[in-house]
C-alpha cells in the first residue's frame, strides 16, 4: 500500500489522526509504551515498545513531525474514489453501501495479503473518505452478523459468512463492482449472467 516498503505509518502504529493534537499523542504514548514495555509479564513487546517510543519522539517534535508528515503524505493511503461519491452518504442506502464497501476492501484484502489481512479504522476513514462516527454502526453491524472479526492486532478481517455475502450480493451493487472485478470483461459477464436464486 504504501510506496517505500520501509515506511512505518506512525499514526497508524499509535492509532490516531494524523490531525491529532500533542496532548493526544502524549495520552496515547504514556498508554501504549505501558502495554508494551518489556517488564509488563502479560503485554511486554520489547519491538513494538521501541516502534511506540520512535513514533512518539518524532510526532512530538514539531520539526521532527513537519518533516515526516512529508513522508507520510508520499506514502499513505489515497482515498478510493468510489468512495467519495453520493452514493456513500447519509441514509439507509449509504449505510448499506459502506456495509458492503467494508466487506469488499477486506475481501481484497484478504485475497491479496493473506498473511496481513487486516484493515485498521483509521485504514477505513481514509480508504472510504468517512468520519470515523459514521463509521462504528456499520462496523457494530457487520461484526452482530459475524461478517467481520477483530484479529490479534484489533485490525478487522472478513470471515467466511463474510466473503459469502460479498459473492451472493456484490453483482446487485454496481458502484462496488469495479472494486473487486476491475476487468470491464468481468463486469459485462456479471451483467449477463442469471441471478441466483433468492439473490
Amino acid at each position: 500500500m504504501a510506496s517505500d516498503p520501509d515506511f512505518v505509518d506512525f499514526y497508524e502504529l499509535l492509532q490516531i489522526s494524523p490531525n491529532a493534537e500533542p496532548e493526544t499523542i502524549q495520552r496515547v504514548y504514556r498508554m501504549l509504551a505501558s502495554r508494551f514495555h518489556p517488564d509488563n509479564p502479560e503485554t511486554g513487546n520489547y519491538d513494538r515498545f521501541v516502534l511506540v517510543n520512535r513514533a512518539y519522539d518524532v510526532l512530538s517534535d514539531p520539526e521532527q513531525r513537519t518533516a515526516y508528515d512529508g513522508l507520510y503524505q508520499e506514502n499513505h493511503v489515497q482515498p478510493i474514489h468510489i468512495f467519495e461519491t453520493k452514493d456513500f452518504s447519509i441514509g439507509m442506502d449509504g449505510e448499506a453501501n459502506r456495509r458492503m464497501g467494508i466487506l469488499c476492501l477486506l475481501y481484497r484484502r484478504r485475497r491479496s495479503d493473506p498473511e496481513d489481512p487486516g484493515l485498521s479504522i483509521l485504514e477505513f476513514e481514509t480508504l472510504m473518505s468517512c468520519a470515523r462516527e459514521h463509521l462504528m454502526f456499520t462496523i457494530w453491524y457487520l461484526r452482530e452478523q459475524n461478517c467481520i472479526r477483530q484479529d490479534e492486532r484489533s485490525d478487522y478481517v472478513i470471515t467466511g459468512a463474510g466473503v459469502d455475502y460479498v459473492e451472493k450480493n456484490l453483482s446487485a451493487n454496481r458502484p462496488l463492482y469495479k472494486l473487486l472485478n476491475p476487468s470491464p470483461d468481468a463486469e459485462a459477464a456479471a451483467r449477463q449472467s442469471p441471478r441466483r436464486e433468492g439473490e
